[in-house]
This record gives C-alpha cells, structure tokens and sequence, in this order.
C-alpha cells in the first residue's frame, strides 16, 4: 500500500513502475539549450494518456505530429509550464494520435507535487497534445485533469523554466522543446 524510500516514507501517491516508459524533453531558451527533463510516463494507470504523449515526443505516429518547436505557451511561477501546441505553436491548437480530441482517463491520479505531467484541457473529454508540468502541488486540478506522468531527472532544467515565467504565464523569452524522444 505505501511505499518507501531511501529516506523514509514516500508518498501515498506513487504512480510509478518500473515498466512505464519514459521520454525526454530537450528545452531551449531562445537559441540556448536549458537541459534535458526525463519523464516516467503512468502506463499502468493512464495506458491511453502515456502512449499518446510518448508517440508525440517520438513523432512516431501517423499523423506527423511532435513537440519539437512546441513552445511552453505559458509559464506561471508557482503554478505550472504550459505547452504542447503542436498545431499553431501558440496555445490555440492541439491535436493526438487519436484525432483532434481523446477522452478523459483514471481522472483519480492526484497532482499532489512538483513535476507532475497532466493534461491542457478545455472541458471533458477534450484531451489533446496540449500539456502541463506542475511546479507544486495543485489539487484544485484533481478530478479535471489527467495527471499522466512526472519528473525523474532534470529539476534543474524545470527550475530554470519557472525562474522565464511570470505571475501572467508571459515569459520574458520564447521557451520551447527543442527535440524530445524515447529516454
């Protein structure tokens, strides 16, 4: 039931598995690389989510879609980095492997920290490509959004994302993922 960790206690929300897949996220701060962020993506809970986000990140599926040039649309500090527009690159678009739109999925998971992936959505079951990384706990979102993933390696690199972003969600400069694939 509860996990434990090196240094005790856990969490008693760990969606991990050592079977999930992980991708990574290559981000760049106009013409300069920031780092490389690795995400554990939640197959055992949310199958439909993660294959749907990894095929993106890889650009392996049928539509042609990928987030490489994707910018972080909006960047709010203590909130969350918002991206994944692979349409119009402005936050207007989205689209997946499924179509424009897929269905909501395990609306259970809790976005209970920081790193967190979860879904951009405009209302139920209007799941796309569009996505988030939390930079705390935002429980409002639970119940309305997928959480689908998390940070295992690059908080340095999601640090320096939130430190480009404002109260607004402006960012002083274009943030965007400059390659992203299988880690």
């Amino acid at each position: 039931f509860f996990r434990y960790s090196k240094r005790g206690f856990a969490s008693l929300y760990n969606y991990s598995s050592s079977q999930n897949p992980r991708v990574f996220l290559e981000v760049s701060k106009g013409e300069s690389s920031l780092g490389r962020m690795i995400f554990e993506l939640y197959k055992n809970h949310v199958p439909k989510t993660a294959a749907n986000f990894k095929a993106i990140a890889t650009g392996e599926n049928e539509n042609g879609l990928s987030y490489v040039g994707a910018p972080f649309h909006r960047v709010t500090k203590g909130f969350m980095a918002e991206g994944g527009d692979v349409v119009n690159h402005d936050g207007t678009g989205s689209s997946s492997i499924y179509g424009e739109r897929f269905e909501d999925e395990n609306l259970s998971l809790r976005h209970h920290k920081r790193g967190l992936l979860t879904m951009l959505n405009s209302g139920e079951n209007s799941n796309g490509s569009q996505f988030s990384i939390t930079f705390n706990k935002t429980n409002w979102l639970d119940g309305y959004n997928v959480v689908f993933g998390e940070l295992v390696e690059g908080e340095d690199v999601l640090s320096q994302i939130e430190d480009v972003g404002s109260r607004s969600g402006e960012t002083e400069e274009k943030i965007h993922i400059s390659a992203s694939g299988s880690a």
